[in-house]
């Protein structure tokens, strides 16, 4: 279907709920959802708890979508799967909240505010500006947080946001629709590559405060998927944003600065390595020459490096604003 065969009203909001294992929490969490938003999609994930079944049975909404998927997909792939009927719908704003309880959908109000007054094309929660919620945090995840937080603005260059894993965001259907959806992670790095897709497009991302509740959920993120998972599609998407950015896209000083501080370093470590070991070897001492080749070579590279993130860093989140 065709945009302009869609009936479009501004500021309509619909919520996706991807739902899998959520059966103790979904009720709870449908019901929960205030009048601001007209239409709610439930996305059960091949739930081995019949998420989605137990939902219908036990309450009447006349706003409730439940659509199935017959195998799990991940969550990634449940949110797409909701967006995508979303926008054959013809909502403006579509707000995406998990199924176990830990968002407070009394906020939806505040996350969609920023896009409804044109500030922004994204909204995504983050639970680390009250220090007091934080507290009540558990501290595995705070550390966890962090450690994907570093990453994931690496990975993304929208060095400007924290708490990326939060899955409390809304994002406006324009900017959906420039979003190529099939090309983004369908399992728990979703959030991240959202991120990552986000910034390609030049949309404005923008964290609201929102404090979570914690209660005695049990995640289905597995620390295997943090410890190697991760890292390795934080890099892939690290070299892609570089390549596109930087020399795809544009090209200006900060082409040059990274390209010629890493090979400055790799030379520095290089004479520097093979001069030691030679020096061990043969109990040679290096020459002056060598040591003043490699100290400059090495500060000159790093100096490079880090001007290079200085502008990377710097750059606004949409340069055509």
């Amino acid at each position: 279907m065709r945009e302009d065969e869609l009936t479009i009203v501004p500021f309509t909001v619909c919520v996706v709920i991807p739902a899998y294992k959520v059966s103790e929490h979904i009720v709870k969490v449908v019901t929960s959802i205030g009048p601001e938003v007209s239409k709610i999609i439930v996305v059960d994930d091949g739930c081995p708890e019949s998420s989605g079944r137990l939902l219908e049975k036990s309450i009447c909404e006349p706003r409730l979508e439940v659509i199935y998927h017959t195998n799990n997909k991940g969550v990634g792939g449940a949110v797409k799967t909701g967006y995508t009927r979303a926008l054959e719908l013809g909502y403006y704003v579509i707000v995406k909240i998990d199924g176990d309880g830990q968002m407070d959908s009394s906020k939806i109000a505040d996350l969609i505010e920023p896009i409804q007054s044109n500030r922004s094309d994204y909204t995504k929660g983050n639970r680390f500006f009250d220090f007091d919620a934080v507290q009540q945090m558990p501290k595995i995840r705070i550390l966890g947080n962090l450690g994907l937080t570093f990453m994931t603005k690496f990975s993304s260059g929208l060095w400007h946001i924290f708490d990326p894993n939060n899955g409390f965001t809304a994002i406006h259907r324009s900017t959906l629709m420039n979003l190529s959806l099939n090309k983004i992670d369908d399992g728990y790095f979703f959030e991240s590559d959202m991120l990552f897709r986000l910034n390609l497009i030049q949309a404005r991302v923008k964290d609201v405060p929102l404090s979570a509740i914690y209660n005695n959920e049990k995640s289905n993120l597995r620390l295997r998927r943090v410890l190697f998972e991760f890292p390795m599609k934080h890099t892939r998407n690290y070299l892609k944003r570089i390549a596109y950015t930087y020399y795809l896209r544009d090209f200006n000083l900060a082409s040059i600065e990274l390209p010629l501080g890493l090979s400055l370093s790799s030379f520095a470590l290089t004479l520097g390595g093979y001069s030691w070991i030679q020096g061990i070897n043969t109990a040679i001492p290096t020459p002056t020459g060598t040591l003043i080749l490699v100290a400059v070579s090495f500060l000159a590279g790093l100096q490079l490096i880090l001007a290079f993130l200085s502008h990377d860093t710097s750059r606004p989140n949409n340069p055509n604003l």
